[in-house]
């Protein structure tokens, strides 16, 4: 199994021209491009195109269609403004001369002022004591294809270790709540819009199945249909990933074949670093009815 593969290499983006630029694909083994790379990979390509002193603070997007996990992204950068405090990017994601995703993300200078913190976490247990993801779904589906190592492979730069994983793999209902902790599985350079970007893409990892666990549906239900629509973030106070962080979500909705979910990222010290939001398409296969 390939445990090389690094973010640094997803979020080194090719210029094609000023403002043009061109990402690599991962392919995660999802039906379609997994919707991280896309968010992390339009952070680093609108960084590009701002000043040096300029943090990204918060990002809207839309997922338009699905994108092709076997071929590059291109990602287009429009300016939109910029401001003595404040500036503003668009990014377009393309593949085949069509736009699967859009991004608004607005960037500031650091300006210290008043602040306070009203969130917290549950008491869980640390990481530490945890298993891997991956590793326990490689025991779970033992032995694996060199499909599925290859697969598997791509998901190891982020080591995640969620807190009662067995909630997401049965039936019973429960509290559609999810404790997750994540780092860098490599070493990052210390650079903001790599940090930034690698948070990005870990906050799709399972973000919208959370709103499943107050259903008796299973994650990996062949019949399940499952898309992200919309995804923020806010980016709160600096941060380093290569340090532990707990990814807590919560679903507050599903209907109308539609799930919300919010999520927040603390440090080790319970420093909220960044939120983010979520809505996302949830069409649940019809159960067959009793005769």
């Amino acid at each position: 199994m390939n445990n090389d593969i690094q973010l640094a290499e997803l979020f080194t983006l090719e210029p094609i021209e000023e403002g043009l630029y061109r990402g690599i694909s991962w392919d995660l083994g999802f039906p379609a491009i997994y919707g991280g790379q896309v968010l992390g990979q339009a952070v680093i390509a609108a960084y590009k195109t701002v000043d040096n002193d300029k943090f990204a603070h918060s990002f809207h997007s839309y997922f338009l269609l699905p994108g092709d996990a076997s071929k590059p992204v291109l990602y287009d950068i429009e300016v939109v403004r910029n401001g003595r405090s404040f500036s503003t990017r668009r990014v377009k994601a393309i593949q085949d001369g069509k736009t699967i995703f859009y991004m608004t993300i607005s960037f500031q200078l650091v300006q210290p002022h008043i602040a306070h913190q009203h969130a917290d976490h549950k008491p869980i247990p640390h990481a530490s004591t945890l298993p891997n993801d991956t590793d326990l779904f490689a025991k779970l589906h033992h032995p694996l294809s060199d499909k599925m190592q290859q697969t598997l492979s791509y998901h190891r730069p982020i080591d995640i270790r969620t807190v009662n994983p067995k909630a997401m793999f049965g039936d019973d209902v429960v509290v559609p709540e999810r404790f997750i902790w994540m780092k860098s599985q490599h070493e990052l350079q210390q650079n903001v819009a790599l940090h930034q970007a690698a948070l990005a893409y870990a906050s799709d990892y399972h973000f919208l199945s959370t709103a499943l666990q107050a259903h008796p549906v299973k994650f990996n239900d062949r019949k399940l249909r499952m898309a992200t629509i919309d995804h923020a973030m806010w980016f709160h106070v600096p941060f380093d990933f290569n340090q532990w962080h707990v990814y807590s979500t919560v679903s507050p909705f599903v209907g109308n074949s539609r799930g919300v979910v919010q999520g927040q990222f603390f440090n080790e010290d319970k420093v909220l670093i960044a939120s983010t939001m979520q809505e996302g398409m949830i069409r649940v296969p019809d159960k067959p009815t009793k005769s």
